[in-house]
């Protein structure tokens, strides 16, 4: 096979998977999360699982799962990993880092996370055991396509200021957790019935660093977040995401915290609080 032929080759398989990995349903079926806050973890923590089927991308050996309770039937994610290697990992490709860990415990972490802070962004996720297997549960957010397939397909959002607003809350989340998969642009998705994002996959999250990842991204901010970021308190932090990150972790979440916080004083002083803050 040529290097022309492969190269489409590898073009076409990316597509395929893309496509498999694009969440999408009739135009007629349901949109986005079907189920939201406590009544879907609620939902996640007790319906019968019905089906499970792998889902084909995705290095984590993600399935989907169809579960059942009374007359709902819904979707979600299941994943098991929970990886860790000491010292440093080199990665195909290139790359390397320090205290690898790829995890479905950091997934729950950042959905709590995401309720303190408000972000909106992370489907509800819970911890469950299923047939002796302890993982994550996502809600599956129904009709969704990947940014990846959105910047394809060239579909803009109706309302740009509203987009770029949650895009922002997107790199906020992806600083503060320091998400080492977040140039996987197929880790965001999108319903393009309102141009609703959300955030999945963050399993790769949470690293020990006490330096924003890309704070270059970080433009303008949330003015109900920041003020969320500002009172969160490191004992409600151990709380509410303890069970799932360790002492380290926290430390180098709130030491970026405290980075973002004053980033975004340090904007406001120099361009003024109507072109840094948005409602």
């Amino acid at each position: 096979m040529t290097l022309a032929a492969r190269r489409r080759m590898a073009l076409w398989l990316a597509a395929t998977a893309a496509a498999a990995w694009a969440r999408a349903a009739p135009p007629e079926g349901p949109h986005g999360l079907l189920l939201q806050g406590a009544e879907a973890e609620a939902f996640l923590s007790t319906a019968k699982v019905v089906s499970m089927k792998a889902i084909p991308v995705g290095i984590a050996r993600p399935q989907q799962v169809t579960l059942s309770l009374g007359d709902r039937t819904l979707r979600a994610v299941w994943k098991t990993i929970d990886e860790q290697k000491t010292g440093v990992t080199n990665f195909d490709g290139g790359g390397f880092e320090v205290d690898f860990r790829d995890s479905y415990k950091l997934g729950i972490a950042t959905y709590e996370l995401d309720k303190l802070i408000g972000l909106e962004l992370v489907p509800p996720t819970i911890e469950r055991e299923i047939d002796g297997k302890t993982g994550s549960l996502q809600l599956w957010v129904e009709g969704c396509i990947t940014e990846w397939d959105r910047k394809q397909k060239n579909l803009k959002a109706p309302d740009l200021e509203q987009w770029n607003r949650q895009m922002y809350k997107v790199r906020l989340l992806h600083n503060l957790t320091y998400d080492t998969d977040a140039a996987n642009i197929r880790n965001v998705i999108v319903d393009t019935t309102d141009f609703r994002v959300f955030a999945i996959d963050n399993s790769r999250t949470f690293r020990r660093y006490d330096k924003l990842m890309a704070p270059k991204d970080l433009t303008r901010f949330s003015r109900t977040v920041v003020e969320h970021l500002k009172t969160l308190d490191a004992g409600v932090v151990h709380e509410k995401l303890g069970r799932w990150l360790g002492r380290y972790e926290i430390e180098g979440l709130m030491k970026r915290r405290d980075l973002i916080v004053a980033l975004a004083a340090q904007l406001v002083a120099e361009r003024g609080e109507d072109a840094v803050l948005y409602p």
